[in-house]
């Protein structure tokens, strides 16, 4: 005869199973890790929250300084747009991409300090682990969102008040953020140490930067930088938030392209960092 508490536990493995085998409860589950490994990263920010005020000074050099200058020289064609209203998506852009590259040293902070080895032993899929931390970095760069459009309201420009569009950059922001954080995952995974990842991060934000819509048009670089610029996210991201941002602007792409590209390069790159990410344990 079984006993009631062998009832009990098998009744409580079949109910474990029938969850793990759970389409919606597997999705439910990775959601809720996913969002949780967000949070505990994004709270990170009231710990040193100067970080986000040096952060800001950077857009306002770019649109006060470089802005400001190259639209009275008016050295580069923008057609009907003046160069300030042209440049503002493209320093958010930037601003998003320089907070999210370095998004990786939290991992190699994590080594050091034998934190990422329960990361690892607990039951959160890797793949979690990597997007909470990807989705992460879109939260802290809301902070230069903000900036950069007090920024635009007090240089004029013609910015897109409608509510679906500022959903929309937010939208933006975040998949770029996640991007470009992914990105710095899998560098962190690959050179495991500070001095190399802060090195090669330093490396890649300015070709990224400039190999993109963020500064020029597309139309005036010479074919092989097009080339480079097609196949760079960043470029999307631009073309998205300059579609979005400003009044009576378009989309190069079309914004499906856009929100497909980044969706596509985040989707790519966490998998990849997901995968890598034993390896930091080692």
């Amino acid at each position: 005869m079984k006993h009631p508490e062998q009832g009990g536990q098998l009744n409580d493995s079949a109910e474990l199973i029938l969850k793990r085998t759970n389409p919606l409860a597997v999705v439910t589950s990775f959601i809720r890790k996913t969002l949780a490994i967000a949070e505990m990263e994004a709270r990170k920010m009231r710990h040193d929250p100067t970080e986000l005020v040096f952060r800001a000074v950077q857009p306002a050099l770019w649109l006060l300084v470089f802005g400001e200058v190259f639209s009275r020289t008016g050295a580069i064609p923008t057609g009907n747009l003046s160069y300030i209203d042209f440049i503002t998506p493209g320093i958010l852009a930037q601003s998003v991409l320089f907070i999210a590259i370095f998004g990786g040293m939290t991992i190699i902070w994590e080594r050091d300090l034998g934190i990422i080895h329960k990361f690892v032993a607990s039951p959160t899929p890797r793949v979690a682990l990597s997007l909470g931390k990807s989705l992460a970095g879109g939260v802290r760069a809301f902070s230069q969102a903000v900036v950069v459009y007090v920024l635009a309201l007090l240089l004029h420009v013609n910015l897109n008040g409608n509510p679906l569009s500022l959903i929309g950059v937010l939208i933006i922001i975040v998949l770029g953020a996640a991007t470009f954080t992914a990105f710095s995952l899998v560098i962190a995974f690959l050179v495991r140490t500070r001095e190399r990842f802060m090195g090669i991060g330093q490396v890649l934000t300015m070709p990224l930067f400039f190999a993109s819509n963020a500064l020029y048009p597309i139309s005036s670089m010479p074919g092989w930088l097009k080339v480079i610029s097609h196949i760079n996210p960043l470029t999307y991201q631009v073309d998205a938030l300059r579609s979005l941002m400003l009044r009576g602007w378009s989309s190069s792409f079309g914004l499906p392209l856009d929100f497909g590209v980044l969706i596509l390069a985040t989707t790519v790159l966490v998998i990849i960092s997901g995968w890598l990410y034993p390896n930091a344990a080692t």
